[in-house]
Parts: structure tokens; sequence; C-alpha cells
């Protein structure tokens, strides 16, 4: 088995590249040579194990080239050899460099931008919510430009069964899961609109799912409707629901499809920033 590589070989790696001054065209061969390390990496991530030659000619370089690059990268953690071929795979390097990336990522801040704009474009209240106990709770929210008074604030807790994120956050779990956690809640009637029972919210679970996004029609309060679209973690779970709030007499047909379209938008690129990528088809 090959010992992993010590930090000060991966130092004195780097440094043998750097220990001379450098002309501009020593520049231009630096910024070629960075992007041949990256397409290399890219094809062991798409190819897994493999070797020099059919490495080489996949990527159309000679074989010293890959070979040279290669033992670079494996000296610097990157990539392994197995046993005594010449075939090659990524290490775990790469992911430990990724999950510190990720580690950096802050929820609010990245959805800060988006629920601006919408605010601005709209000038409704939008929240950002999550999962907390059999409840929602208001991490982020932008305030209306109307004065509209709602019963909302960051920290504050509503029922999962009567808000638009709530319904998100259930229709994205398993079924069962759902099921579950509508079983150990209390139904208090906000409104005579808010569903009653386990039973009336699990009904509407999978058009909302179908549809990409859920309705509060004055089921928490009187006179106003949310609408809420899903934020996706890197790993493709619901990690937390994005809404706009807005009176009914407001609400025409045109103004939430536009709403609904604007929400959308917006999840998708909130979700893109903390790491999650759309499913490709096969």
């Amino acid at each position: 088995m090959r010992a992993r590589p010590r930090q000060q070989d991966r130092d004195a790696a780097i440094a043998s590249h750097d220990d001379e001054p450098r002309s501009s065209g020593d520049k231009s061969e630096s910024v070629s040579a960075v992007g041949k390390v990256f397409v290399i990496l890219a094809a062991l991530g798409d190819r897994g194990p493999i070797g020099i030659s059919e490495l080489s000619q996949h990527l159309g370089m000679s074989k010293t080239t890959v070979h040279r690059f290669l033992q670079t990268l494996r000296t610097l953690g990157y990539v392994a050899q197995e046993g005594e071929t010449d075939r090659y795979r990524l290490t775990i390097r790469l992911f430990e460099l990724g999950a510190k990336a990720l580690e950096s990522v802050d929820l609010v801040r990245e959805a800060d931008t988006e629920m601006r704009r919408i605010g601005q474009l709209t000038r409704e209240a939008v929240h950002l919510g999550a999962f907390d106990e059999d409840h929602i709770i208001y991490i982020h929210k932008i305030d209306a430009d109307y004065g509209l008074r709602m019963q909302s604030r960051i920290g504050r807790r509503n029922p999962l069964y009567s808000t638009a994120i709530g319904k998100v956050l259930l229709a994205w779990m398993p079924p069962q899961e759902a099921a579950h956690v509508l079983s150990r809640l209390e139904f208090k009637k906000s409104t005579p609109k808010t569903l009653a029972s386990a039973q009336a919210v699990l009904a509407i679970l999978p058009s909302v799912r179908e549809r990409g996004y859920a309705e509060d029609n004055e089921e928490q309060e009187d006179g106003l409707l949310c609408i809420a679209v899903p934020v996706f973690d890197r790993f493709g779970q619901v990690l937390a629901g994005l809404s706009i709030s807005f009176p009914t007499m407001r609400c025409g047909a045109d103004t939430k499809a536009h709403y609904v379209a604007l929400l959308k938008e917006a999840g998708r690129a909130i979700s893109e920033k903390i790491g999650y990528r759309e499913p490709t088809a096969p």
C-alpha cells in the first residue's frame, strides 16, 4: 500500500515550480499547465481508474506530459496509483477541499441577494424558513414596502400544516416521514380555511411536489396569501422554503404566475450557490 504523501512532499512539489523567476512566456505556459491539470482531474473523475496510455489518448496529450502531471498530482496527494500498475484514480483530498468550501457557505447570506431582488421587484414580504421541531422557523425576512403587517419575524415559529413553507418542507419528505411528523401535531385552526387534519395535508402534498410550489390561501392569516418553493442542499434534500406573502386583494392570475416564476428562479439560484446540482436526464 502506498503511503499518503506528507505535507513537506507536497510543499516541495509546489516549490519546485516556483524557485526561478518567470518570463511572460513562462507565465503563459503556467496558465496552460494549470488548465491541463484540471482537464486531467476532470477525466479521472469521469472515467475512474485509468492508465496513462488510455488517458493520454482520451485527452490528446503525450504520454510523457500526462505522466509528468500525474506524478506531481500524486506527490501532492490528489491522485493515487493503484498498486504497481499504471492506473491512477482520484483521492479523497479533492473532497476535503470541497468540504472546506462548503463549510464557508452560509444559507442566509446566499439567500439574501435573491430575496432582496424579489422584494425590490414585487415590494412584497419575502421569507426564508426551515424545519424546526415540527414547526417552521423563519431564519430571514425582507419586509414589504407596502407596510404589510404580518405575524412573522426572524426566529418566530409557525405551524407546518398552515404555511406554504411548511407544506414545501413536508412535500419533499418521504411520504412516511411526512405522515409521521403530522401525526405528532395538534391541529389548531388559525382561520376558517386552516386544514384540520393530517389526512387533509397529506392529500395535497403530491400536487405540491408536482407543480414545484405550495400555497397558503388565508390558512395562517385572514386576507393573506403565501406562495413558497423549495431550496435544496448539495445532497438534493430540501433545506428550506422560500416564500412571498401578499394580500389576497393583490392576487390576480397574472400576479400569481409571475410570483411563482420569480420564486422558482430564486430557489434554483440559492440551491446552486450552496452546492445543489440539477440531476441530469439519463
